[in-house]
């Protein structure tokens, strides 16, 4: 078994289950510690909690009394929980270090890691890496924000394998000496601010990525990124930028043919099919990763010229009588969106909506030039359509993703892009954004 190296506690507190807590309790179990497990909503009689419980912890569901910091040395934290949770707060208050799971992670695998940040493109790049590593024969496991809890898969890391893990700012949050040999900040947008409260906050949560850099680790940046290009100044690691503006001597690049990794070319350009300017940033970040890590260029050029996007990120599902169906479910955020209205010429009815994170949405505005109806649903939905009727464009208002589908089709015509991106998280009315994706294909594939 695995040893979690530079971790002098014995007697952990587990706040929150879900995936990532239930997987970090039952390692530490395994591992001989003291686990004492908070969930507000898990009941006593959860088969999961039952298993927990024979294996040792200790367990306190439904509230979350001050008590259960009693004696406790450490908290791993589900990142999801915001940090005015009252056991955080009196956490700090008793100095008691507050981690999420991916610290665990780091303490297991080391300078094995490469970690994917940014408001967007994580999970394509994330996928990216991971499958160029693959194709050149370098033995490489992901997890992280991607779906796979990270300590899960670090206590099964082999000495050659390199684990690619995909990061959020929530998770980057809770770190203290988590340290990916390769990070990857892909770009800054203000998001998540009803958790981290501040545009401030959020940034410093994703430059934790390469905080407790050396010179022997590397920051893969984007270089036309303001923000990022003004932090990476202050960062001790060896830079790397990519580019899809300017030759990047040290980093990735292209121009109207090619591109190219420091001098060498990597690819023809006509020869990628993932579509989206948006997604030549992440190809760029990817190819930058991947090379460092050692993969070839047959490798490389075998993945881009293959690979056509993840499930929810501008993935195409149906030509239903000319029209083009296209779920980008997993644009949560307003740049998202912003990036996949960028990737289309056609005409674009658009579909949008969901929880009302307090924020308006005029910085779409510029972005609506080829959208010819909107069709807007969830907490949203009036902001929406005031922002459509300020630009001249008709909108339909539907209760939810499955008869956007349906009014969104009646009235489009051939060469029309139907397109799902929804500017907003899911959860007024989804538990993901996968789940309102998959209504998505499943609406359009009742249409076929």
């Amino acid at each position: 078994m695995k040893k979690i190296l530079d971790f002098p506690y014995s007697t952990i507190l587990v706040l929150g289950l879900a995936k990532s807590g239930t997987a970090v309790a039952k390692l530490l179990l395994k591992q001989n510690k003291h686990v004492r497990i908070n969930d507000m909503k898990t009941e006593e009689n959860d088969s999961i909690l039952k298993e927990l419980k024979s294996l040792g912890a200790d367990v306190v569901v439904g509230s979350h009394p001050l008590s259960v910091l009693d004696e406790i040395e450490i908290v791993v934290k589900n990142p999801g929980i915001p940090y005015e949770n009252p056991i955080i707060v009196e956490a700090r208050e008793r100095n008691i270090p507050v981690i999420t799971e991916v610290e665990i992670a780091y303490r297991l695998a080391g300078d094995s890691i490469i970690g994917i940040t940014g408001s967007n493109g994580k999970t394509t790049t994330t996928t990216l890496i991971t499958k160029m590593l693959e194709e050149s024969e370098r033995p490489v496991k992901v997890a992280g924000n991607i779906g796979v809890v990270a300590c899960e898969v670090a206590e099964q890391l082999k000495s050659n394998e390199t684990l690619v893990l995909e990061l959020s700012s929530f998770q980057l949050q809770g770190i203290e000496k988590f340290k990916p040999n390769i990070a990857v900040l892909l770009n800054i947008f203000e998001a998540h601010i009803d958790y981290h409260k501040t545009f401030d906050n959020y940034k410093q949560a994703k430059f934790n990525i390469f905080k407790n850099h050396t010179k022997d680790d590397f920051l893969v940046y984007n270089a036309d990124d303001e923000i990022i290009t003004l932090e990476a100044k202050n960062a001790k690691s060896t830079l790397v930028p990519f580019s899809i503006k300017n030759k990047m001597e040290n980093g990735a690049w292209l121009d109207d043919e090619y591109v190219y990794f420091k001098n060498e070319k990597v690819i023809s350009r006509k020869d990628i099919v993932l579509v989206g300017n948006h997604n030549l940033e992440n190809i760029l970040a990817a190819v930058a990763a991947a090379k460092l890590k050692g993969a070839t260029n047959q490798g490389i050029s075998k993945v881009l010229t293959t690979f056509q996007g993840v499930r929810h990120r501008l993935q195409f599902v149906e030509n239903v009588h000319g029209r083009l169906f296209y779920n980008d479910s997993k644009a949560t955020n307003i740049l998202a969106t912003q990036k996949a209205l960028s990737s289309f010429d056609n005409p674009v009815i658009l579909l949008a909506g969901g929880l009302d994170r307090g924020n308006g949405f005029a910085d779409l505005a510029a972005y609506l030039q080829n959208v010819k109806a909107m069709v807007v649903f969830g907490q949203t939905k009036d902001k929406l359509r005031r922002l459509a009727e300020e630009n001249g464009i008709s909108t339909i208002t539907v209760e939810d993703v499955n008869e956007a589908v349906i009014k969104a089709y009646e009235i489009s015509n051939e060469k029309d892009v139907i397109l799902l991106s929804p500017a907003c998280a899911s959860w007024d009315q989804y538990r993901t954004f996968e789940e309102r994706g998959d209504m998505f294909i499943q609406a359009v594939h009742k249409l076929v």
